[in-house]
């Protein structure tokens, strides 16, 4: 497979630049795909999610928290930079992405700095290909709540406000430590999720720190090339029996989100409930305990796509991607959703 087999053309009009006015007003694409047949696509509203659950199901839902991840500061020599946190390493270190016109060496000092006048010194203490260790001096979230801002993805153009604070967490948001939203979780809200219980359908947490990295480019022609990104996960106890339950009752495992999905595949086949992640899936992959997949719609070329392609089959996403186009759906973090079953499963 080549990075070519992953473009698509989209028009810029159709990423969305800002929420929906309620959490549940977006539209959500239903992709039935029975054996062989053409893959039907039926367009529907997330307030849908109801009809094409059952009782018994279980729906898996990222409990992770985005944190204030973007901080500015200026270097000893007066050039300004900035630093996205990438994954927190320990109470007072994390690995960042930086963005400057030099990168300081190692030892360096970054001043880092609030719109209120404050600031704080933070060392480089190294680096590892595009990331670099930053120590901190105290504890890096009581920090970053007083100097940094909310990291919004870079195809969102507006500067985060007071909206995007409340709106790029999930009603669901526990744990801090992510530094982008688990989007498809973005659609539910406190209403829907009672309407789900009192359906019958089960809910479970598990927790994956999304990473920087999941915005980054995949470089390599050659997939097999790409180094994936490290992401620390970690799934309850009460989870892995509610997935043991539920298939055992032949019921579905429903991941809300690509993030839900590579922490429970990544505990399949580590049989290790927590730790760090660079489970790559692409097409060929063999799901072991995700049944069915509600996500957003991802970036071309983008390691998501690489992954809803290998679960619902590369020409199924793409007829589908250029329906969604076709019909106007809103793309991307603040977009719409779809619903997919794990290709050769019945939809």
């Amino acid at each position: 497979m080549q990075l070519s087999d992953f473009n698509y053309e989209l028009p810029p009009e159709l990423i969305a630049q800002h929420p929906l006015a309620n959490r549940t007003d977006s539209r959500l694409l239903e992709l039935k795909a029975n054996g062989g047949e053409r893959a039907q696509f039926i367009d529907r509203q997330f307030k849908d999610i109801l009809s094409l659950v059952s009782p018994g199901d279980l729906l898996v839902f990222n409990d992770t928290k985005v944190i204030p991840a973007r901080l500015h500061g200026k270097k000893d020599t007066g050039g300004n930079i900035e630093l996205l946190i990438e994954r927190i390493s320990g109470d007072q270190q994390a690995w960042v992405q930086i963005r400057a016109s030099r990168v300081p060496k190692t030892g360096g000092i970054i001043h880092i700095h609030n719109a209120a006048g404050e600031s704080f010194p933070a060392e480089m203490i190294g680096h590892d290909g595009r990331f670099y260790e930053v120590r901190f001096p105290e504890n890096i979230f009581s920090l970053l709540e007083r100097f940094g801002e909310l990291p919004l993805p870079p195809y969102i153009e507006h500067q985060p406000d007071g909206n995007d604070a409340q709106r790029y967490q999930t009603v669901v948001a526990k744990n801090p430590g992510a530094v982008a939203a688990p989007t498809a979780g973005l659609h539910f809200d406190e209403a829907i999720l009672k309407q789900l219980g009192e359906l019958g359908v089960n809910q479970a947490p598990v927790t994956l720190h999304v990473g920087a990295g999941t915005f980054t480019p995949v470089r390599e022609e050659d997939l097999s090339k790409h180094q994936m990104h490290y992401e620390w996960f970690s799934i309850p106890d009460s989870t892995l029996e509610a997935i043991h339950k539920t298939h055992q009752a032949g019921k579905r495992v429903i991941a809300v989100g690509t993030t839900s999905l590579r922490a429970l595949e990544s505990q399949a086949i580590s049989q290790k409930s927590s730790g760090e992640t660079n489970l790559f899936i692409t097409p060929g992959f063999q799901f072991k305990t995700v049944d069915c997949l509600l996500t957003n719609f991802h970036l071309p070329k983008s390691t998501l796509l690489m992954l809803v392609s290998a679960f619902a089959g590369m020409d199924n996403i793409h007829a589908a991607y250029q329906h969604a186009i076709d019909q106007k759906y809103r793309f991307f973090s603040y977009g719409d959703a779809m619903f997919l079953s794990r290709l050769g499963n019945p939809s």
